[in-house]
């Protein structure tokens, strides 16, 4: 089941994470048009991986397993390389460090949970959340490339709602786990 497509599909975003970090190191506006590429195309194979695995009964222990963490390597090695390259203002930061603290925060619970067999479904606030953060990173690695429009500022902004709606889910989620730890 390795080699299933949605498998491939998820393995793929891990794979091209040292690329996109690869061209922060590369100066020029096609380096950041071609990190952005290559994020959508990342944060694409993200929807249909669990699309493809569901509808072609091909859902994986392993897909399970790798899924969000792919999401989540993806996010945070962007994020971080987003602000050791300044490509972001430092109010900005604020929202970075949210949007990762609640990643390890919902793995952390995920995996309580799992251990005492209860599962954890995504909210459809928590789809919101996944869709702004992932339309205002490419818009961030773009940046000043994009000289048509105020990327930087519409980036940052996305990102704050990202980070908003990441404590809102975030709380939700853990308000949950809790109610189940203090039942065990």
């Amino acid at each position: 089941m390795l080699t299933s497509l949605p498998n491939l599909l998820t393995l793929s975003r891990i794979v091209v994470i040292p690329l996109v970090v690869g061209l922060f190191y590369v100066d020029g506006d096609p380096a950041r048009w071609a990190a952005c590429v290559l994020f959508v195309a990342a944060a694409i194979t993200d929807y249909f991986d669990g699309y493809l695995a569901r509808t072609r009964n091909q859902v994986s222990n392993f897909g399970r397993f790798l899924d969000p963490i792919a999401d989540k390597l993806l996010v945070a090695s962007v994020l971080f390389m987003l602000v050791a390259f300044d490509r972001v203002s430092h109010l900005s930061y604020l929202p970075a460090l949210v949007i990762v603290l609640r990643e390890i925060l919902v793995s952390g619970l995920r995996e309580f949970l799992a251990e005492v067999r209860v599962g954890m479904p995504v909210s459809k606030l928590a789809k919101w959340k996944t869709g702004i953060q992932m339309t205002a990173i490419p818009v961030l690695l773009v940046g000043d490339a994009a000289t048509f429009m105020p990327t930087r500022l519409l980036g940052e902004v996305g990102l704050w709602v990202a980070a908003i709606l990441t404590l809102i889910t975030g709380w939700d989620y853990l308000q949950s786990g809790l109610r189940h730890m203090r039942g065990h």
